[in-house]
């Protein structure tokens, strides 16, 4: 199975990568604009060729013959009257930009995803836009929202849309996403609560100290502070991992561990999202970019599971 080359396109710090290297594949190229994740993908696929800068200035001239492309692309609006005019406006939208790239690179299989809700934005039709675009490169497609607690054996709650495409109509109806399982991993698998962290990441000299204090009382779940109130998950799972949750205010996962009440960290926050304890980021990047970083990537062993089932399919009809 490490024939089949990848490209990644919106690679962030390289969670589908990742999902798809461990499933058998080989990353061979890869794109990224954020300047930050960029830093953090090269700490962690040094021999990956990754193109730093906006998809619409690359030319598919440089990259290499692929077999599967991948994308977590961003969730832009798109436009029905555009749409109508035969997409003749497709600037600021780079979901057309993944159609630019099958068009001329052809590759035998994708895999796209993106929040749950996109499958209902706009009463569906931004959907049926999209499908109706990755049908028209002759791909046939299948797609589900998978929650990485189902999936994964993740203790996050995480649910996202996955698109999978297949040239080949064979490979296609013998590809399945995959069934869920158990979830066995609990919390306190991934956190330490004996190991004291740096202050920085603790609540006691905060404006939220008073409240947390008295609302985060056990030790067995994460809390979120809300923008108006302070939640706790019920599930006993961390709750979704949002690109935001470093800017200091909403959506911050709160523990209370053996010293004091605190944060989860970046580092806790990779654990979440299912990856490896060798997975660094770099040591000069900065909390807010570590955290949004986190919250933008995907529960890497959703995508290996989906991304074996891809090369297996595939593996059959090469």
């Amino acid at each position: 199975m490490g024939n089949f080359k990848v490209a990644s396109l919106f690679s962030g710090i390289g969670g589908m990568c990742l999902g798809f290297k461990q499933a058998g594949a080989e990353i061979v190229w890869a794109n990224e604009i954020d300047k930050f994740a960029c830093k953090t993908f090269r700490h962690n696929f040094p021999k990956v060729k990754l193109i730093e800068g906006d998809i619409c200035g690359v030319s598919t001239s440089s990259i290499p013959d692929i077999n599967i492309l991948t994308a977590g692309f961003p969730c832009q609006p798109f436009s029905i009257a555009g749409y109508r005019r035969g997409f003749s406006d497709k600037r600021g939208n780079v979901f057309f930009e993944i159609e630019r790239i099958l068009d001329k690179k052809k590759p035998e299989a994708f895999l796209l995803e993106n929040v749950k809700n996109l499958a209902s934005h706009d009463k569906g039709r931004t959907f049926q836009i999209i499908k109706e675009v990755l049908e028209g490169q002759e791909y046939f497609l299948k797609y589900e929202i998978l929650n990485s607690m189902e999936y994964g054996d993740l203790p996050q709650n995480r649910e996202r849309i996955y698109i999978a495409g297949f040239k080949k109509k064979e490979a296609y109806n013998n590809f399945s996403f995959p069934k869920p399982i158990n979830l066995n991993k609990k919390i306190r698998d991934l956190i330490d609560f004996s190991e004291k962290k740096p202050d920085k990441f603790y609540y006691n000299k905060t404006q939220y100290y008073p409240e947390l204090k008295e609302k985060v009382i056990k030790r067995s779940t994460v809390y979120q502070i809300r923008r108006v109130y302070i939640r706790e998950n019920k599930s006993n799972v961390c709750p979704t991992l949002t690109a935001n949750m470093g800017g200091g205010g909403h959506n911050v996962p709160i523990i209370k561990d053996d010293y004091d009440i605190r944060k989860l960290t970046p580092q806790e926050c990779l654990l979440f999202q299912g990856f490896p304890k060798n997975y660094h980021f770099p040591e000069d990047l900065s909390l807010t970019n570590a955290y949004k970083q986190t919250g933008n990537t995907v529960p890497v062993p959703v995508v290996k599971r989906i991304a074996a089932n891809m090369l297996k399919a595939l593996k059959l009809f090469a």
